[in-house]
């Protein structure tokens, strides 16, 4: 025992002083990718445009681990507790703070989009709108998707679908019906978790293989997005994508900070840990690539990790507080550029819709203008076509709405957890300062380090390590000592 808790002293002291180099980061080379990508895509725009494939290959690789991580967690998290009310009761709670939240954020965009009014003077004329043919099958999904359809679309047909079309949604109910099930089995079903366990051991080892290659990934992507859209469009839309851009600090610094200071945790401090999957967000536009980080270092702060399991995965379908401010801003200025004059009772009317068909975009290409379509083909007051006066410009808005998704759900998990009362607040706090923490007693043996730092020697955090054995030995399923 004592040569293992050396082991242990020897390598957080050895995690300590890989801090300080900055320069071996993942974060710094990601960064660096992102700006060597946006002078690519300016300057040689032909050039920026064909590093599109280096992007579209690394977000592909992540998302291909999506599924199988959210699975393997979920599964994981309800197998092992030893009373499934709780799993349904936090279940439960994350629903009412996700609308809650939800409600918060669309109401922000409204409020913003209501005081400075900037659709006013464009006089847009609906019927002369040309479309164009990428947003016209948007738009016409759009008009044919019903409110209801997110209820019926979380069944999937078959049990391998979701997990080849990447629906996040359906993963999840697969993955609760199949935990409960297993839950269900006793210890017959320990064998079975046992495996889940490890196989989630693997789909983390695999991810630190992947994010070695996030710069790569980054460059690709910022230097297509440049070199394709570059910035013409920001010169007669600067005003809509800057309001957007200061209410979405507004609504984390204001909204998610209060929470965040309810909890008696600073959210600057828990976005400056989370800096790599920010710089990831950044540069590949889209927050899915994050999550496997997200939860890996929520569990290490001290969140429990059925948890995390559940409430992260479900919090990106549920939880899109970046979506719901855009929503609500492009509505209004769609209304406000096509004159179309709406009371205060049809805005409000206009916030209940779109609660209900941003929920049925979920995990859909393209699903923000579905979303939008949607709500604005159900009031039929304000003309869907109307969303070409946004079309141009909504690349420019991606980032902000996928790093306010992110936020949200980080915070919104640390809430259900304070709510569950098993959030080891002073461990969250220290983890956010940037102290040096001894990992979870029941935390897998592959450290945060593993997709943060860019120089670690991913084979040095092998499965079967002996200094983990002593970590890994007492871990056994809930039920198997109680049944």
């Amino acid at each position: 025992m004592d040569h293992i808790s050396s082991a242990g002293s020897a390598r957080t002291t050895q995690n300590a002083a890989r801090k300080t180099r900055w320069y071996r980061q993942l974060y710094f080379w990601v960064l660096t990718a992102i700006v060597i990508g946006i002078l690519v895509g300016w300057l040689a725009p032909s050039a920026g445009i064909a590093m599109e494939p280096i992007g579209t290959t690394f977000v592909n690789s992540m998302k291909m681990l999506i599924g199988p991580i959210v699975f393997l967690t979920i599964v994981g998290g309800i197998a092992s507790v030893a009373d499934l009310k709780k799993v349904g009761m936090t279940g439960l709670k994350a629903l009412t703070y996700f609308q809650i939240g939800t409600i918060c954020a669309m109401v922000f965009g409204l409020v913003a989009i209501n005081i400075f009014r900037l659709g006013d003077g464009v006089n847009a004329d609906a019927g002369t709108i040309k479309t164009s043919d990428s947003a016209a099958k948007l738009i016409d999904a759009g008009q044919h998707q019903e409110w209801w359809q997110f209820l019926t679309h979380i069944i999937p047909n078959s049990i391998v679908g979701p997990f080849v079309e990447g629906d996040i949604l359906q993963i999840i109910f697969i993955a609760v019906v199949f935990g409960i099930a297993l839950n269900a089995m006793g210890k017959v079903g320990a064998p079975v978790l046992d495996g889940v366990q490890r196989l989630t051991g693997v789909m983390f080892k695999i991810l630190g293989f992947i994010m070695k290659a996030a710069p790569l990934g980054a460059f690709g992507a910022m230097a297509f997005a440049v070199g394709k859209y570059g910035v013409s469009s920001l010169t007669s839309m600067g005003g809509l994508i800057a309001l957007f851009y200061v209410t979405s600090i507004l609504f984390v610094v204001v909204v998610l900070g209060s929470v965040m200071a309810f909890l008696k945790l600073n959210i600057f401090r828990m976005i400056r840990h989370l800096k790599e999957e920010y710089m990831l967000i950044l540069g590949t536009s889209t927050a899915e690539p994050a999550l496997p980080g997200l939860m890996r270092k929520l569990e290490h702060a001290g969140v429990k990790k059925e948890t995390v399991g559940l409430v992260v995965p479900t919090g990106y379908s549920f939880n899109l507080d970046g979506a719901a401010i855009y929503l609500s801003l492009a509505a209004l200025y769609i209304a406000q550029a096509t004159n179309t004059d709406l009371t205060i009772g049809q805005q409000l009317g206009l916030l209940a819709v779109m609660l209900l068909t941003s929920k049925g975009a979920a995990g859909v290409a393209g699903g923000g203008f579905i979303a939008l379509t949607a709500t604005l083909t159900t009031m039929g007051t304000i003309p869907a076509a109307g969303i070409m006066l946004i079309f141009g410009i909504d690349k420019f808005m991606s980032e902000c709405r996928a790093l306010v998704n992110f936020t949200g759900n980080a915070v919104a998990t640390l809430f259900i957890a304070w709510w569950d009362r098993t959030l080891d607040v002073d461990r969250a706090r220290r983890v956010f300062a940037g102290e040096t923490v001894e990992p979870m007693p029941a935390e897998d043996p592959i450290h945060v380090e593993d997709v943060a730092d860019i120089d670690d020697d991913l084979t040095e955090y092998g499965h079967h390590a002996p200094k983990h054995h002593a970590a890994t030995t007492d871990r056994r399923p809930a039920y198997s000592e109680t049944v």
